[in-house]
């Protein structure tokens, strides 16, 4: 699970949906993605990160939660 994006996305107020048009995905991918069940392209992770206000390329780290999320946010 990663819960940092669940966090991000809870405190903008948004539901998975409202993400998921933005990005122009599916709710059920941005699900799998929030649930950390699949991992996005770099195209989709980009988007989600603009949508939400962080740096894409958390995604792709080994530990992606609130803690590295932080410190990639400051990098």
């Amino acid at each position: 699970m990663r819960s940092w994006l669940k966090e991000k996305r809870t405190n903008r107020k948004l539901t998975q949906d409202q993400v998921a048009k933005m990005c122009d995905i599916s709710r059920s991918f941005y699900t799998h993605v929030e649930n950390g069940t699949k991992t996005p392209s770099v195209a989709v992770a980009k988007r989600i990160a603009g949508s939400l206000s962080f740096k894409w390329t958390i995604f792709f780290e080994n530990d992606s939660s609130l803690g590295e999320l932080d410190k990639a946010n400051s990098a």
